[in-house]
């Protein structure tokens, strides 16, 4: 039992959730300020939001009938019925009630201005696939990825460690976003078939494989050109260190073109792996600018 509740935190999803907050914290410290209370707050607010965002995600996307047996992604704990449906949903909305009263201590430290920021995050981390619009079924999943967690998570971090936002910092939350909705990407790619018979009209079904791996590409790029920008008016040179990731992405990009069924949940996972190893070379130079 212990065992099904841990998977259906989906682990190797989370580094979506701590690389915000890890570069968000080095970036606060590159401008001379740092305490580990807020960091730990704010990584555990982000993890705990995207663990009750994946529950509900394997309790809707069961509901609206995405996840069957012709599924070809790693098996979801409801689909399976390993969880029953219930538990799963009652599991998502008690993790996103802690979310909540974590979030009360960021408050505290900070200010009341990050009351509706906190609230929209889990309002939004439901909706993605839960509520009467649910995001991901729109095609508006993306859209919830790169601002979530990217801008918000690292801006955030950012703001409670220094109490302000320099705009400049938002090209290093942009870079997150984009890379971390690249695993969405592979994710609706790899389901276009189960997603459109369950009407979930994401932007692979909507547009087509051809398009997704044009953003898959085009996103990377982006992220890269978001950290020579940011490096050229910061005037930092360490801060290049996350372009080491262009080979590995440029071969994820060719890959993610070759790649059929079950193939691409390595290439799922080497994505969020890039995510982790952008966001580890980016906070160590930030941190050695600082």
């Amino acid at each position: 039992m212990l065992k099904d509740w841990l998977a259906a935190a989906r682990p190797k999803t989370l580094p979506a959730a701590v690389v915000p907050v890890m570069v968000g914290s080095a970036e606060a410290f590159r401008l001379g300020f740092f305490s580990w209370y807020p960091v730990a707050i704010c990584l555990t607010f982000s993890l705990l939001v995207q663990i009750a965002t994946n529950m509900a995600n394997d309790y809707y996307d069961y509901v609206r009938g995405a996840d069957t047996e012709e599924r070809v992604g790693p098996e979801r704990l409801v689909a399976s019925g390993r969880i029953e449906p219930k538990w799963m949903l009652y599991a998502s909305l008690i993790v996103f009630g802690l979310a909540f009263a974590i979030g009360l201590l960021l408050v505290s430290y900070r200010g009341w201005e990050l009351l509706p920021v906190g609230v929209l995050s889990i309002v939004f981390g439901y909706g993605y696939t839960g509520g009467p619009y649910p995001l991901a079924y729109r095609g508006l999943g993306d859209v919830f990825v790169v601002f979530f967690f990217g801008l918000v998570a690292t801006g955030g971090t950012i703001y409670v460690l220094i109490g302000t936002l320099p705009p400049i910092s938002l090209l290093l939350g942009l870079s997150l976003g984009l890379l971390a909705n690249n695993i969405l990407v592979v994710n609706n790619y790899r389901d276009l078939e189960t997603d459109m018979k369950a009407d979930k009209r994401t932007l692979v079904v909507r547009f087509g494989r051809t398009f997704g791996r044009c953003q898959y590409a085009a996103q990377f790029l982006v992220a890269m050109i978001c950290i020579v920008v940011y490096s050229t008016i910061v005037g930092t040179s360490w801060t290049l260190l996350p372009l080491l990731c262009v080979p590995l992405g440029v071969g994820l990009s060719r890959s993610l073109a070759e790649a059929q069924g079950r193939s691409l949940n390595s290439i799922l996972a080497r994505s969020a792996a890039l995510v982790l190893i952008f966001g580890v070379f980016l906070a160590l130079g930030l941190g050695i600018e600082g």
